[in-house]
């Protein structure tokens, strides 16, 4: 399953990419996060592992733990799903005007065949909602602090 949105940020990509990667301050932006965690010695680049309490359906349900993959200031982030969800998220940041475009990109599977589709299937427009509804907390968050 992929899931993709994206937003403008009026911040420059270094300052995006300096709040977006304030891992225990997600939660304030990021729908579905109850806890993040840095479980590493290191809290930047390649991996360095993350353990985020998650809700589903609105139930703090699975603790995820995500492995940067890829780091790639101000540009890329990419993490690697890697508990009962699998597949990656990606995080892009592109310079435009005098902001920056977020582009949130998670390319899901569950371990089981046929039936983990099915279920990610029937999940996709409820994580697409929260994915646009937790950017525009990051943008509504970003303005307040402007």
């Amino acid at each position: 399953m992929r899931v993709s949105a994206q937003i403008e940020l009026g911040l420059p990509p270094a300052e995006a990419w300096r709040r977006l990667l304030a891992w225990e301050d997600q939660i304030t932006w990021i729908e579905d996060a109850v806890s993040v965690r840095v479980l590493t010695s290191h809290r930047g680049g390649a991996g360095v592992i993350v353990a985020v309490r998650t809700r589903v359906l609105g139930v703090p349900l699975l603790t995820d733990r995500l492995e940067v993959t890829v780091w790639d200031p101000p540009r890329r982030l990419v993490m690697a799903h890697r508990s009962l969800v699998r597949g990656v998220g990606e995080w892009l940041l592109q310079p435009v005007g005098g902001g920056t475009r977020f582009t949130w990109t998670e390319d899901l599977a569950l371990p089981v065949p046929i039936l983990g589709e099915l279920l990610l299937l029937a999940y996709r427009p409820f994580m697409h909602r929260l994915m646009r509804s937790s950017l525009s907390n990051l943008k509504r968050m970003v303005h307040q602090q402007a």
